[in-house]
């Protein structure tokens, strides 16, 4: 391999590198991750987790004198919602810079694509004596 191929090689290779561990960066961000949603008369708060699950539930202590057992359900369930719906917006703004122009998140990421399977590997190079035998 010419020396000026080889130094080509060494920049992709540099760049990828520092391109994967951004990434590795964001995913660290991304998997503590969290967000809570609480509800306007703050009888119910809700925490989720980086792929929106549940993490905790807080009520006030007036909470069963004030909801009704629907109303108390549909109180958990909107903050759930706004909680998860936080998380996504947050997650898409941590992966926008890796993210192809004219690609929609929602492309790539749709549901149930695991955020792992994206992670790159670092490339290693040959060391230069393998290239002169192989």
């Amino acid at each position: 391999m010419n020396d000026e191929f080889r130094l080509a090689v060494e920049e992709l290779a540099a760049e990828y590198n520092r391109q994967a561990a951004q990434l590795r960066e964001a995913y660290g961000k991304f998997s503590e991750m969290t967000a809570t949603a609480e509800s306007d008369d703050r009888m119910v708060t809700v925490t989720v987790g980086p792929r929106g699950q549940v993490r905790n539930i807080e009520f006030d202590p007036r909470v069963y004198r004030r909801l009704s057992p629907s109303e108390l359900s549909r109180a958990i369930m909107e903050q759930i919602g706004a909680a998860t719906g936080e998380v996504a917006e947050r997650t898409k703004e941590l992966m926008q810079p890796f993210m192809p122009k004219d690609l929609p998140f929602e492309d790539l990421y749709g549901e149930g694509a695991s955020f792992e399977s994206f992670l790159p590997q670092p490339v290693k190079l040959p060391s230069p004596d393998r290239d002169a035998h192989g």
